[in-house]
């Protein structure tokens, strides 16, 4: 599609008047005004009084319907609270009904329906309209009237359209002067969606962080209908979840919680800030697991923190596809969140993205002080859901290599933002994960092996890993070699020690920001890091790849492909689009061990090996992340393990050159790819002299002082 056409300036100050919340008298009429023209747009439909054909007129009436019902939650508030469970779940089923699967093949927010009744180009931006209208349920369960008041004047604005030009030529509007439509919604509103996000990131003060503290603190969490109090789609995962954890021991949930909120403590000690000059952290959960959170959020205060949560969004302005930032529910449809990854690609150019860039940054200015006085996220991850793999879906939008080049030039951009007001030296963050019950029949006996895994002896891992480092420290580079069908080979070049005494290559990870402990890693060195790296299967940022290889060339990917699809082409493009994150090619930012042994037979034992996160799962056997190192914007502060060496390796080739152009230094992104124990044959250091030195041989650790990592194989 060509380039918007330019909107008149009385029209972009309109959009533009309301720059934060919803305040004002004009708010005020604008929203009565069009809550009283979507229903008068409801009986034109039901009354057949349009002239629209048969698919267009079911869309108008599908999305006028749905934002009436949002209307009606956002005006009625807490008093949704008063009704009972078997309404709240009606409601909430009625709200995703028709992008749940079993309805999703005749939704229009499915894009090869949509293009199947409507065309190519008429298809996609109907569909992405249906997307945004659907993106507003939690909104109106939040009392956020602002968002459905834009969206109802967007649908009001593209049926306009429509009506106008059947009036004037007896034919519908052209597809480009509805996607001119969409484009300046996305733009004109970025000033306020960017402002409203990074207020919610960092102020404990905003009406979002306050009602999610109220429904945390204040409700009977052994009353499940407060699940419903957030609006997102909510199943059995997320009501069994809360049923579990609410019948936990006091000593059981402290134990959870205490080590997820000291784990945030210790990252800090590890990386010598001071975290009392802070005072907020960014929590993110999923639904069910309040009781662990609330006392968290006790934990943080403690520690003079105010708890900030915001909700992942599913709007153009921040869609993350099948990955979610800060508060989720369930997902209704995965393939519905995959097909709709790269909705921006409708609006997406050159204008679009410095539109973007430039309300970040005033967006930014907005609460500066917030922002520099922010700790960072502490997150609890969820795994165990049925495995996702996504089908491709042509009539999707999709980003151009001109739109790919673009966001990436955006994310470095952003990136560069973020760190300039909430510095990524000053802050640090922690991961832990447990699994919800559709991990299987025998979840509660996984949910105690998840804890214990959690918690395992950090000292045992710390002496044991200081014994794997002391040994490579002295080793040129390490070889990887695969067995079982693994058809890994690869060298990895690793930096250069000038006084050994007091330093090192690699950093000993330990239970404090990546919880469980278990996993050394280092900053490879680019050049001579050469090979083959496969996996016979691996889930990446919750997407299946079968067969996925990569080949490595002075430490940049080269060739890449998988198996999941027919076509070469699609595996390719699958790859490129959700591991490369667009860019031509990736450094190997990270090489680990993974020692976490009694992870491994836990997933062997209870056969979950392919539900777990890649928290878990990257200290199952060695790991490469590619993209940016572990230090990525903060290679500059000295790191020691608690022998006290200073850990060197911190640059590569690649981040080093932010001393001279930081636009050429980040690819703001990081994937981790775990070879499990029983696909790795060999892995053994190379000396200066060609000496080696074997620490895994066969899928067991042969290093001696190690012995106890295989321990846990005996109970198979």
């Amino acid at each position: 599609m060509s380039e918007p056409m330019i909107q008149d300036q009385e029209t972009e100050n309109s959009r533009s008047e309301m720059m934060s919340g919803v305040c004002g008298e004009d708010f005020k009429e604008r929203s009565l005004l069009a809550a009283a023209r979507m229903e008068e747009l409801l009986e034109e439909l039901e009354n057949g009084d349009h002239g629209l054909p048969e698919a267009y007129a079911c869309f108008f009436h599908r999305t006028a319907e749905e934002l009436c019902k949002l209307n009606t939650i956002c005006e009625a508030g807490e008093v949704l609270a008063e009704r009972s469970l078997e309404e709240l779940q009606l409601m909430n089923r009625d709200l995703y009904e028709d992008v749940l699967p079993e309805h999703y093949g005749e939704s229009f927010a499915n894009p090869a329906y949509a293009v199947s009744v409507m065309g190519e180009d008429m298809g996609r931006c109907m569909s992405f309209l249906q997307a945004e209208i659907h993106s507003v349920i939690s909104d109106a369960f939040f009392g956020d009237a602002w968002e459905l008041l834009i969206r109802e004047e967007l649908l009001l604005e593209v049926f306009g359209t429509f009506m106008t030009a059947l009036s004037e030529t007896g034919e519908i509007p052209k597809a480009e002067t509805v996607r001119d439509i969409l484009y300046w919604f996305a733009s004109d509103y970025s000033d306020v969606e960017n402002e409203k996000r990074v207020r919610k990131q960092v102020d404990a003060d905003c009406e979002e962080s306050r009602r999610f503290r109220e429904i945390i603190m204040d409700s009977d969490l052994s009353d499940p209908r407060y699940l419903y109090r957030y609006g997102c789609y909510i199943t059995e995962n997320e009501l069994c979840t809360a049923k579990h954890i609410g019948e936990l021991s006091e000593e059981k949930l402290a134990l959870m919680a205490d080590t997820y909120t000291e784990g945030y403590r210790k990252g800090f000690i590890q990386l010598g800030v001071d975290l009392s000059k802070k005072e907020t952290v960014n929590v993110h959960y999923c639904a069910g697991f309040e009781r662990v959170v609330r006392r968290a959020i006790q934990n943080f205060e403690a520690m003079g923190l105010q708890t900030v949560i915001y909700r992942s969004s599913d709007s153009i302005f921040f869609r993350r596809g099948a990955r979610k930032s800060g508060f989720y529910g369930a997902i209704a449809n995965k393939q519905y969140d995959y097909d709709h990854r790269e909705d921006d690609a409708l609006v997406y150019d050159g204008n679009y993205k410095t539109r973007r860039l430039e309300t970040l940054q005033a967006a930014y200015e907005l609460v500066k002080e917030k922002a520099n006085k922010h700790a960072g996220p502490a997150v609890i991850e969820i795994f165990g859901e049925k495995p996702f793999a996504p089908k491709d879906t042509p009539e999707a939008l999709h980003l151009s290599e001109a739109q790919q080049k673009l966001k990436v030039e955006y994310a470095q951009a952003a990136g560069e933002l973020s760190n300039r007001y909430i510095p990524e030296e000053e802050r640090s963050f922690t991961i832990i994960a447990f699994p919800v019950p559709e991990i299987g029949a025998r979840y509660e006996e996984i949910f105690d092996e998840i804890i214990r895994i959690n918690t395992l002896d950090y000292q045992l891992y710390s002496d044991i890993q200081k014994k794997l480092i002391d040994a490579l420290d002295e080793a040129e580079y390490v070889h990887i070699v695969g067995m079982n069908g693994n058809r890994t080979d690869l060298k990895v070049q690793l930096c250069k020690l000038t006084d050994p005494a007091k330093q090192t290559k690699f950093e000993n990870c330990v239970a404090d920001v990546n919880i469980p402990v278990g996993e050394v890693f280092t900053s490879p060195v680019l050049k001579g890091t050469n090979g083959v790296l496969h996996v016979t299967g691996v889930y990446l940022n919750e997407l299946y790849y079968e067969n996925f290889e990569v080949q490595f060339k002075d430490g940049f990917t080269g060739e890449y492909h998988c198996t999941n699809y027919e076509d070469a082409e699609a595996n390719k493009r699958y790859i490129r689009d959700n591991v490369l994150c667009h860019h031509e090619r990736l450094p190997l930012g990270e090489f680990a061990i993974g020692t976490n042994t009694t992870a491994y037979v836990a997933a062997r034992k209870y056969e979950i090996a392919d539900k777990l996160p890649i928290l878990i799962a990257e200290k199952m056997g060695p790991h490469f992340a590619l993209g940016d190192t572990c230090y990525s914007q903060s290679e500059d502060v000295s790191v020691f393990n608690p022998d006290g060496k200073e850990i060197i390796a911190r640059d590569n080739e690649v981040s080093i050159l932010r001393k001279e152009d930081i636009s050429k230094a980040y690819f703001n992104c990081h994937t981790d790819v775990t070879i499990p124990y029983d696909e790795l044959g060999e892995l053994y250091g190379v000396r200066a002299d060609g000496s080696k030195i074997v620490i895994i041989r066969e899928g067991r650790f042969v290093l001696s002082g190690c012995e106890a990592l295989n321990e846990p194989f005996s109970e198979t």
